[in-house]
């Protein structure tokens, strides 16, 4: 009974917080790319043992058609829980929210973007019960590097990628998808469909991801993107995931 109780205030919470997401702002109308200066964006990410937000704004300014520097500022929090091995696998509820601020470079060359960043980035986890083993259990301090690829073999087709590495608790992530264009009749420029793959670890933990995104769906200066799969952690758990996102650009 205490674990079904459990279970039900966790699935509560987590809907709750990615239903309180930030859209990123108000942009607008008419943004051009050629004009826009400054990207708002937000997302969220659910899956049965974890919710997550995010908002930030992302700042070119040579402009995003133009190689150059970059300024990346996010925020985030969430809730989440995992068997602790130094508890004799007890449960662990955690509630995190976590801060970075980097620079970064843009580079296009032919059809592919690449974009860079690195900064400071500050964390925050606290863990019901306490978990002294756990190496993100409190404030954390240090560094993050991420990688961003964009590249359009052809006009229809898509290959996106990014990897992210932290000095907190070694954490680091990577995604890889590949899409088709699709729908030109309902969308700006049509969307890209196809599979994606995703990977997060730290210390201790590892979770995989399959699934299909949809991305590119435009509607005037607004950009949203989704994707949903199956995923599955090195604690032996799997359910679906959703993840969910929008970009807004702005104009002087």
């Amino acid at each position: 009974m205490r674990r079904r109780v459990e279970t039900a205030i966790f699935i509560a919470v987590a809907f709750l917080v990615g239903a309180v997401c930030l859209p990123g702002g108000r942009s607008l109308a008419g943004a051009d790319d050629d004009e826009a200066r400054v990207l708002l964006f937000s997302g969220r990410d659910i899956w049965r043992n974890g919710a997550f937000v995010h908002t930030g704004v992302l700042a070119a300014p040579g402009g995003f058609e133009q190689d150059g520097l970059m300024l990346k500022l996010l925020m985030g929090g969430g809730v989440y829980r995992y068997n602790a091995g130094s508890l004799s696998g007890e449960r662990v509820i955690g509630v995190t929210w976590m801060h970075q601020a980097m620079a970064g470079f843009r580079i296009r060359r032919g059809n592919a973007e690449f974009k860079y960043f690195f900064g400071p980035e500050w964390q925050r986890h606290k863990l019901y019960p306490s978990d002294t083993g756990n190496r993100l259990s409190g404030q954390n301090f240090g560094l993050r590097m991420t990688g961003e690829l964009w590249y359009e073999p052809t006009r229809d087709s898509l290959v996106a990628g990014d990897i992210s590495v932290s000095s907190i608790a070694t954490s680091h992530s990577s995604r890889l998808a590949f899409g088709w264009r699709v729908a030109e009749a309902l969308f700006t420029d049509g969307v890209y469909v196809g599979p994606e793959a995703q990977y997060f670890g730290s210390d201790g933990y590892r979770h995989r991801r399959f699934g299909l995104h949809i991305t590119s769906m435009k509607t005037e200066s607004t950009e949203w993107s989704a994707a949903g799969g199956l995923a599955r952690d090195s604690d032996g758990r799997a359910s679906l995931y959703l993840r969910l996102g929008l970009a807004q650009k702005l104009t002087d």
